[in-house]
């Protein structure tokens, strides 16, 4: 009896927190550290969403740090694995926006399924952007995003609440290897003693 009991608490408990799972659109990885002239590639993802059908993401970076090599949508997932939201045959997903600036430092994605496409419920990847180093310094890549469920029949598409999780990038000065750090030093080392022996006499011109 007892264990039934506890069964059954088990089984509601793991329903409630599946329904109250948050939903949350995120750059990963969350922090990237890179070296000058490098290139590094990070993924705008969602997770735990229900019927979606709409995406307005802005992705914003320091200019003078990342330049944006590269942004593409991974949206309709008949056509791309791991993306989100669908589309048919007769309804292609519909972009409006699908746009890098450098000169700003924005990429901005604004699209929809359409009818008769289902509505798409899950994870998965909505963009992907491959940045280069310029400079080094200290950027953050903000989000700013608003999500659109499937409409009922005659009434217009509600806003799905969420968060947004952003990320950061430090680029740094390349470390030298550590051999060829050795190697300086003892060439450093040499010249400064024939500097000093020379000084003292013991070797002449």
């Amino acid at each position: 009896m007892l264990a039934g009991f506890a069964l059954l608490f088990l089984l509601l408990f793991c329903a409630a927190c599946a329904q109250t799972a948050r939903t949350t659109v995120e750059v990963e990885p969350v922090h990237v550290t890179a070296i000058m002239d490098e290139t590094f590639t990070v993924k705008i993802v969602i997770n735990n969403v229900q019927n979606l059908y709409g995406v307005d993401v802005t992705l914003s970076w320091n200019n003078t740090v990342l330049q944006v090599i590269s942004a593409s949508h991974l949206l309709g997932i008949e056509s791309h694995q791991n993306g989100v939201l669908h589309e048919t045959t007769e309804a292609p997903i519909y972009i409006v926006e699908d746009n890098a600036n450098q000169q700003i430092g924005t990429y901005h994605l604004l699209a929809t399924s359409q009818n008769p496409a289902p509505a798409f419920s899950g994870s998965g990847t909505i963009a992907v952007v491959t940045f280069k180093v310029i400079s080094v310094g200290h950027s953050e890549l903000k989000l700013q995003t608003e999500l659109a469920d499937f409409p009922a029949e005659g009434e217009p598409a509600n806003f799905i609440p969420h968060t947004d999780v952003g990320g950061s990038v430090d680029t740094v000065i390349p470390e030298f290897p550590t051999v060829f750090s050795v190697a300086i030093l003892v060439c450093a080392s040499t010249v400064i003693y024939i500097i000093l022996v020379r000084k003292s006499g013991h070797i002449t011109a």
